[in-house]
């Protein structure tokens, strides 16, 4: 497959990228602060690498700042969300508010993440307990005991047990174990030999985790033993996990079994001691996503001693809050975690970590103050008619399909009409009553906070399904679609243009940043390689024919082998099945969008902006929805342990499959955006 990725100099794309620009700057500039106008580099012709040409501008002008791993549209936006949300906070510090108020809670976490002196003082007293804890515990049980105690206040270890709804009885909340443990970004850096993945683990064992236990007390020769140790735990647990994209076959992942026949599965656990240290009521059945690794950590339970297995657990625990202990801890955590695997040059400074972990903790709080201010409700009218314009065009789509049975196509519709929009935010907010925030420690204030969000999560067990509760805040630049639940989530920072009062955002642009990127986008989720497989109730159930399940298997697997030809990095290449998912929903995004935009009166009319057409904003629109660049770090990272391909594939790929996109901007054959008409892919 073409790289469109490598810059070319003939003569044809300069002459094409000169006469488009010559075009465009003859016109009149009637709106100057016209982000899309603004961010477009002249130098690169759309039809060679279209996210250069619609970001490249801006890319240039805004470099990485140091104490960031990658940059772009989203960071603009969180940047002013964290502005005004420290405003909130240093306001919340001198309210003097009364005890237990949202103000008082607001106040007094900022205040202890402020204080770096008493911080630095405390050392890692906070932690004292557990660690205590952890040095009394003898055998099996006992180590057991520790990984359940340190699970209910937010430190991964061995066991992955959460609350969450039966993939295929919606209504009804399970207790879910998946595998975890790991210390590394997943199993692959245990085991991948390219240089660069053999430098982060070389760091990792030789470097991170003895500099960790000797910052907690221990000597030189011990630390480097009890390190040596925990990697070995990891890899073992390591090699029992599965692959990034053996992890979305909702089918095999999903295996409910009796607590008795969990207890058979892992002999060595006694998952009844467990389940009552992790206050939990009583369990009868759980549902185990990857068997394999559960009898894996039985297994390693007796094949590594009780030292060993103290030197894991401690390590965990320092690790999960290394960020909110003295300089020496913080520091070291960030070297590795920033600096190695993500290439961040310096840390933020305090305020905004602090306000970060906030936001983690009782962002809603926050979001109730911030979208009064900020995200006025003709905003969110605006945004959940754009949703009712996507869903229909996804009705015409669906309608006009050669390749579904009228049989798949109404149960299709049924599952699209039925799908339930979340837009700006929560119309009934959570309830943080019961959440105790004090003036005494930070560490102890985060780990109260995540001991709290714990029991919310538990005490979901047996009871009815909240539809009204998010799992994002307002304040949050991200969406998300819940098969379970058959909705999307749009959170209002989303939906926000940095710079722009969204009463200023043409239809065109919103249409192509919103609609197409986010809205169509999270809906096609739906109806994805893993979403289809989920019906209109959200549970995991075979709705379509086999026949139709084999044409859209086939349609899919030509946008694999499409994003399976990219080597972004060194050697390593987009995982086209690990990503199938979002790239689907990213084509699924664009040619919703195109379709519904055209029945707007601004792609009626035709007018140009800045010298740009109605399709041609709505395109640039989307591109500008991706705005992100990053450092080679975070992009190798990316590439190993994230569903999502990287912003600048998001882009250039699919809009290849698209007929619109080549009208718009005239692509011909010879450009590097051009495919044949018979290898592009249609799915929706």
């Amino acid at each position: 497959m073409k790289n469109i990725y490598k810059k070319t100099s003939t003569y044809l794309a300069v002459l094409s990228a000169f006469a488009l620009c010559a075009y465009q700057t003859k016109k009149i500039v009637d709106q100057p602060n016209d982000p899309i106008y603004k961010h477009i580099d002249p130098s690169v012709s759309p039809g060679t690498d279209f996210f250069s040409y619609a970001n490249g501008t801006w890319l240039k002008q805004n470099p990485i700042p140091p104490a960031y791993s990658s940059w772009g549209i989203g960071n603009e936006v969180t940047e002013e969300i964290r502005d005004r949300l420290k405003k909130i906070n240093e306001d919340a510090l001198t309210a003097n508010a009364a005890k237990g108020t949202a103000t008082q809670k607001i106040g007094d976490f900022y205040y202890t993440g402020m204080d770096s002196t008493g911080i630095e003082k405390a050392g890692i007293t906070p932690l004292q307990a557990q660690l205590n804890m952890i040095d009394q515990a003898n055998d099996i049980a006992g180590i057991l005991n520790a990984a359940a105690i340190l699970t209910t206040t937010g430190t991964r270890n061995i066991l992955g047990v959460r609350v969450s709804q039966d993939d295929k009885n919606s209504s009804k909340m399970m207790v879910q174990m998946g595998q975890t443990g790991l210390g590394l970004p997943n199993r692959d850096y245990y085991f991948k030999t390219d240089a660069r993945t053999t430098r982060i683990r070389n760091d990792y064992n030789g470097k991170y985790l003895p500099t960790m236990l000797q910052l907690s007390g221990w000597d030189e020769q011990k630390a480097f033993a009890g390190a040596k140790s925990a990697y070995n735990i990891e890899k073992f647990l390591a090699d029992s996990s599965r692959k990034l994209e053996s992890l979305r076959d909702p089918y095999k992942n999903y295996n409910k079994i009796t607590l008795a026949q969990l207890n058979r599965l892992t002999p060595n656990i006694n998952w009844d001691g467990v389940f009552k240290t992790m206050e939990f009521k009583p369990v009868d059945s759980v549902i185990v996503g990857q068997p394999e690794y559960y009898k894996a950590v039985n297994q390693a339970l007796k094949t590594f001693s009780a030292n060993d297995w103290k030197a894991y657990l401690r390590l965990k625990l320092l690790s999960s809050y290394a960020s909110y202990l003295n300089t020496a801890l913080a520091d070291e955590s960030f070297r590795f975690s920033a600096k190695v695997l993500r290439g961040q040059k310096e840390q933020l400074p305090r305020w905004k970590r602090v306000l970060d972990t906030e936001n983690g903790i009782m962002g809603e709080l926050l979001g109730q103050l911030f979208v009064k201010v900020y995200f006025p409700e003709k905003s969110k009218e605006r945004y959940i008619a754009e949703v009712e314009a996507i869903r229909q065009s996804y009705r015409e789509h669906i309608m006009k399909l050669d390749w579904m049975s009228p049989q798949t196509k109404q149960k299709a519709l049924d599952k699209l009409n039925a799908i339930h929009p979340k837009v700006g935010y929560p119309d009934q907010w959570k309830d943080f009553s019961t959440l105790v925030i004090t003036r005494d420690s930070y560490a102890g204030n985060v780990m109260q906070a995540r001991h709290w969000a714990y029991l919310v999560n538990i005490n979901k067990l047996g009871k009815p399904i909240n539809h009204q509760e998010w799992n994002m805040t307002p304040q949050t630049y991200n969406a998300n679609y819940s098969p379970s639940n058959n909705e999307i989530t749009l959170p209002a920072a989303q939906l926000l243009i940095p710079g722009m009062k969204d009463e200023d955002v043409d239809d065109a642009v919103a249409y192509g940043y919103v609609a197409a990127s986010t809205i169509g986008h999270e809906i096609t989720h739906g109806f994805d390689d893993e979403g289809r497989q989920f019906d209109a109730k959200g549970n995991l159930k075979a709705w379509w024919t086999p026949e139709d399940s084999v044409k859209f298997t086939q349609r899919a697997q030509m946008l694999v082998d499409q994003f399976n030809g990219y080597v972004v990095l060194d050697s390593l290449h987009i995982n086209g099945k690990a990503t199938l998912g979002e790239n689907i929903a990213d084509l699924g995004g664009i040619v919703l969008g195109v379709d519904a935009f055209k029945k707007t009166k601004q792609y009626k009319e035709g007018k140009k902006i800045n010298g740009f057409t109605p399709m041609q904003r709505f395109f640039l629109g989307y591109a500008m929805g991706w705005l992100t660049h990053q450092r080679d770090e975070v992009l190798a990272n990316q590439i190993l342990t994230d569903v999502h391909a990287p912003a600048f594939l998001r882009v250039n790929v699919p809009l290849t499959d698209v007929p619109e996109f080549y009208d718009a901007f005239h692509i011909k054959k010879g450009d590097k955006m051009w495919i044949e008409p018979d290898k592009r892919v249609k799915i929706w």
